[in-house]
């Protein structure tokens, strides 16, 4: 008779549970996670919001600990500092802070078509074309931020390139405080920055991102998160959870338009005009059109002098995360 001590047979249980949950069944027990702690990085608090608000965070099988960031690039130093271990943003500072030594790892994409950042230009503004920013002073907000890369975009669609402007990198609350005050002619923005700046300040979009930015939202897990198979099962819970937040938001435009309009503290006629860069993101397959893209955005980063060497983003790209 082959004898399994208690200790080794509840291992083995356990490793069972999280290889069925990873596989996409529903039978896996709320106790089998109940011990995890899933450290999420939040831009501006909007994911867990508007998870509320749809009823997505009834019945979590595992703890969240939340954290809320202004910007990617403070979530991303919290990811690379092992703060947290996910958290949403565009491609473009992903890719970022990869080639700055982060030792993440994509896991999920999701998409809009390139809706969701734009260039903007205060109400009055003198400026009618892009052509006309020759000369002006524009702010992509951070460094390596998807607002960058519009901002970059937009420049070689006008025929221009960094050097014909002033480029003037500073935080979101920064760059809205210059937007202001008029001592910048242009900020590139997004989310819940753009939606107050249209709404509040009467701004204009000059022009968005579709044409130049890839539209993608890409979660990203750290490496040490990636090695535990119960965080695993929580992630592969969560981002099935954020892919139903975007069907909530499409399939309930009027709720998700009163709670939009309170989180933004806007009128609804503004965030009515954000609803299809905020609710149009559909999730994406982790495969290689995903790593040829992030690829292209590293090289666009390159060409444009932001980021050096060489890089192989097919590394930090998990595929094998379950999809729920």
């Amino acid at each position: 008779m082959i004898r399994t001590s208690r200790r080794l047979f509840n291992l083995a249980l356990g490793s069972l549970a999280v290889l069925t949950f990873a596989g996409g069944s529903a039978s896996v027990a709320a106790e089998d996670l109940s011990r995890v702690v899933l450290r999420v990085g939040d831009q501006t608090g909007a994911t867990r919001a508007k998870l509320e608000a749809a009823g997505l965070l009834k019945e979590v099988p595992y703890q969240i600990e939340w954290s809320v960031y202004p910007a990617a690039v403070n979530l991303h130093e919290a990811l690379k500092a092992d703060a947290v271990d996910i958290g949403s943003a565009a491609d473009s500072p992903t890719v970022s802070a990869i080639a700055g030594g982060s030792r993440i790892k994509v896991v999920a994409s999701f998409s809009n078509g390139g809706l969701g950042s734009s260039l903007i230009i205060p109400a009055g503004s003198p400026i009618k074309t892009i052509q006309d920013l020759k000369g002006k002073t524009i702010s992509p907000t951070t460094r390596g931020s998807v607002a960058h890369f519009l901002t970059l975009g937009v420049l070689r669609k006008a025929g221009l390139t960094a050097k014909d402007v002033k480029l003037a990198f500073l935080t979101p609350a920064d760059a809205s405080a210059a937007f202001q005050s008029g001592s910048i002619d242009a900020w590139g923005t997004w989310g819940v920055y753009l939606a107050r700046s249209i709404g509040t300040l009467k701004a204009t979009v000059l022009i968005d991102g579709v044409g130049i930015n890839t539209g993608k939202g890409v979660y990203s897990a750290t490496d040490h998160a990636l090695a535990d198979p119960g965080k695993v099962a929580a992630i592969a819970d969560f981002i099935a959870r954020v892919d139903r937040g975007y069907t909530w938001s499409r399939e309930n435009k009027e709720a998700f338009l009163d709670f939009y309009a309170g989180f933004t503290k806007q009128d609804r006629a503004t965030v009515e005009y954000l609803y299809q860069s905020e609710a149009g993101y559909k999730r994406e397959p982790v495969d290689d059109a995903l790593t040829a893209s992030l690829q292209n955005v590293f090289e666009t980063w390159k060409e444009a002098g932001v980021l050096s060497g060489d890089l192989n983003l097919a590394d930090y790209v998990y595929r094998t995360l379950p999809t729920n």
